[in-house]
């Protein structure tokens, strides 16, 4: 029972903490450099793990529905099924998986860092606001990056699903692009990049509430970067199947009885 009241505790704790960050965004919106810096930097110190995860995704995915259509003839239908079942479900949670542990550990550690240090109340002593200065440009610039991450890495996946198919399964680059848009359904790829963009407000949540709220030294800045870690991932989760649910919903209701 404590844990569960423990978790509750810090779902509304970091729901309260992102209704602030809304609110400070609405009334005191930050310098359009400072944000600009952050997506730059989170960019490009991603931009390699995203790709070669998306890449790998993509592969892995194709070589496994090789496995299964082989064994019916419908291997010049790879394409269209590996696609699209890599930019629906599996590749948004992998890659956001990825850039957790890339960009949610490195934040939450350079934020626990500015905290344990006593730089945020430094900032608060000069009459500024923490939120407003250090936070926000933060949480703007990781769901640019991580939203424009996501989709770069899907992209790669695309490139490496064709890339494996053309090895292991023998399905030319022309052979495998043509059936993509057979199957891939517009809806199918707003899908996609809506749960990139809901995976990264839930990443720069997370990630920026345990930066700023760690105490307790050094320790506390590991325990902020672990706890970043696991929060993130069991967060995307659960979120992967609420967006899955809804969108399943939608596009019922857009078929009509």
């Amino acid at each position: 029972m404590n844990h569960l009241a423990h978790a509750i505790d810090e779902i509304g704790r970091t729901t309260m903490f992102f209704a602030a960050l809304l609110k400070t965004m609405f009334r005191r919106p930050s310098r359009f450099g400072d944000v600009v810096d952050q997506t730059w930097n989170v960019t490009l110190q991603s931009l390699p793990t995203t790709a070669m995860a998306g890449f790998f995704v993509g592969a892995i995915m194709a070589v496994q529905f090789t496995m299964q259509m082989r064994d019916f003839g419908a291997l010049g239908y790879l394409g269209g099924l590996a696609t699209s079942g890599t930019l629906r479900e599996v590749g948004p949670l992998l890659i956001a998986f990825m850039l957790s542990g890339k960009v949610g550990a490195y934040t939450s550690a350079e934020l626990g860092t500015m905290r344990v240090t006593e730089q945020i109340d430094a900032v608060r002593c000069l009459g500024a606001d923490p939120l407003q200065e250090l936070i926000v440009p933060r949480f703007l610039g990781i769901v640019i990056s991580s939203s424009l991450l996501l989709g770069a890495g899907l992209l790669m996946s695309v490139l490496g699903g064709m890339t494996l198919g053309h090895l292991f399964a023998h399905v030319s680059p022309e052979e495998y692009v043509r059936h993509i848009p057979t199957i891939l359904t517009w809806p199918s790829i707003l899908i996609g990049f809506a749960k990139c963009a809901v995976f990264a407000v839930v990443l720069a949540t997370i990630c920026t509430y345990r930066g700023y709220s760690a105490t307790g030294g050094a320790k506390g800045v590991g325990r902020a970067v672990v706890t970043t870690a696991v929060s993130t991932m069991m967060c995307l989760v659960v979120m992967d199947w609420v967006t899955s649910y809804l969108a399943e919903a939608v596009m019922t209701l857009a078929r009509g009885p």
